[in-house]
């Protein structure tokens, strides 16, 4: 029986998706909020343990908010970016006090292994904690791209993890106990082209190993219809963002 995790994302393009996302977080002008939502999050959670780490590894902070909490409580500090940084393969290390992944967990295609990676990394009593968005995020999305499709859906919004899943993989990846929370996150566009714009910056389009065509002419006027039916009274649609949060110790 083969055992290999099935190929659900391109780790090319989730690798270019992320560096592109990376470099347009440098613009003044990019939209953060999910990555600035995620950080704030995660510095509540360290702090709230009173966690003291000698060593942490901190992967996906384009903000640098984590990273610089953590300088601040003495933490000797490795960084990975996503994209160079392989969730699937052994970390560098095996006695990180704490492990931080914000936002690229969720596009793993072996994510039990990559939770073991995790784990193995971590010190004796080690933290890991993990935030990306997940299972009933972009809902309207998902409805906008179906209408677009007409009679032939593609594959365009890849599958995303929900809260039972995620505690089930962290107790199948021998964590000693996990808390999986999670929270929405409500977000009001009056384009289609800014939603795009803002799935960009986050790193967050389509990375699929089996990629959908691209829209017709007439795929994309029904997916503007599709936005304009979505309008409520200020003329402004509401996209969800359902943010997990993993925390789970050695």
């Amino acid at each position: 029986m083969d055992k290999t995790p099935p190929i659900i994302f391109s780790r090319r393009h989730c690798a270019a998706k992320w560096r592109r996302a990376y470099g347009r977080s440098k613009s003044s002008d990019a939209a953060s909020f999910l990555i600035d939502e995620l950080a704030d999050d995660v510095i509540e959670r360290i702090g709230f343990m009173q966690l003291q780490p000698k060593t942490a590894l901190v992967v996906g902070d384009w903000s640098d908010a984590v990273t610089n909490f953590l300088n601040g409580l003495g933490a000797q500090i490795a960084v990975g970016q996503l994209g160079d940084f392989n969730e699937e393969l052994p970390a560098p290390s095996s006695d990180y006090d704490v492990i931080v992944h914000l936002m690229g967990l969720g596009m793993v295609n072996d994510l039990p292994g990559a939770l073991i990676h995790a784990r193995n990394a971590l010190a004796k009593n080690g933290v890991f904690i993990a935030a990306f968005p997940g299972a009933g995020s972009l809902s309207a999305l998902r409805n906008i791209a179906l209408t677009a499709d007409g009679d032939r859906p593609s594959p365009r919004i890849h599958p995303m993890i929900d809260s039972p899943a995620a505690s089930a993989l962290l107790q199948r990846a021998g964590f000693g106990r996990q808390v999986v929370d999670s929270h929405s996150l409500s977000v009001r566009y009056r384009s289609l082209e800014q939603l795009v714009s803002d799935l960009r910056d986050h790193g967050l389009t389509a990375s699929l190993e089996r990629g959908s065509p691209p829209f017709t002419k007439a795929g994309l006027k029904r997916a503007q219809g599709a936005f304009d039916t979505l309008r409520d009274d200020d003329g402004k649609v509401t996209e969800t963002f359902e943010m997990l949060t993993l925390t789970a110790w050695k």
